[in-house]
């Protein structure tokens, strides 16, 4: 089954570091989080990708195509060009890099990849968010409905400290308690090809008016994942992650 990878938007929030390269490429613990993605899946032997691009797309596909280079010993031999790779450690992945326009949509995105994604059920998230999501689970809940598309709902990851009041004095204090009335849009999703009839034009975001008519068509189903969900849309975000990875507390990295 082939995973579709939104990575063409600008990550304005992260401009610190996406004024020179691309979000995906911006790092976790030394790597790309486009990398800690395909890993994920990879983990779970979903193998084939299809990354659309945008903004800065051509430094992603050189960082795909030095992968193998970077991830292990190399011997060089200048004279007759013959270069021979050691001890590599690369994933054995499957990747179409597709440009799909620098200024294009979230479904817009989609839409234009619908000749690569073919006639089949595929998955697709975006390039910022990372989870400890069962895979299969998702898959296997998305085929027991039959319905168009699943997106997994997840619970919004606290940020600041909870003050309960009575009058102005604070009756209890609660360190970024985590958010427990409330689903939001995870960005994990299983999804059927039919659901590109939904989708206008290279302006038509997924998140607006193709997600909101398959709820209303009732071909829209949540899966609910309980456990670790966090995206990278601040510094702050960025930064949490790296000290996940660094601490040896990543809850994504079960490979």
């Amino acid at each position: 089954m082939k995973v579709v990878i939104l990575a063409g938007g600008e990550g304005r929030r992260l401009a610190e570091n996406t004024a020179t390269i691309p979000k995906p490429l911006v790092e976790i613990g030394g790597r790309p989080i486009l990398w800690h993605i395909l890993t994920y899946y990879s983990h779970f032997a979903f193998n084939e990708f299809i990354i659309a691009l945008g903004y800065k797309g051509n430094m992603i596909k050189k960082w795909m195509t030095t992968y193998r280079v970077l991830e292990g010993d190399i011997s060089i031999d200048t004279g007759t060009g013959k270069t021979v790779l050691h001890n590599n450690h690369a994933q054995n992945w499957k990747v179409d890099l597709v440009d799909t326009g620098e200024q294009t949509e979230t479904g817009g995105r989609i839409k234009s990849l619908s000749s690569w994604i073919g006639g089949e059920t595929f998955m697709m998230t975006f390039a910022d968010g990372l989870s400890n999501i069962d895979l299969r689970e998702l898959l296997h809940f998305h085929r027991s409905h039959g319905k168009l598309a699943t997106v997994t709902a997840v619970r919004p990851p606290p940020r600041f400290g909870h003050l309960t009041l009575e009058g102005e004095r604070v009756v209890e204090f609660a360190e970024k308690p985590r958010i427990t009335d409330r689903w939001i849009n995870g960005g994990f999703f299983v999804l059927e090809p039919g659901v590109v009839d939904y989708i206008d034009d290279d302006e038509t975001a997924w998140e607006r008016e193709p997600m909101e008519e398959l709820a209303r068509d009732g071909e829209l189903m949540a899966y609910l994942h309980d456990g670790f969900w966090q995206c990278m849309d601040t510094i702050h975000d960025r930064d949490l992650l790296g000290e996940l990875w660094l601490n040896n507390n990543a809850p994504w990295k079960i490979w």
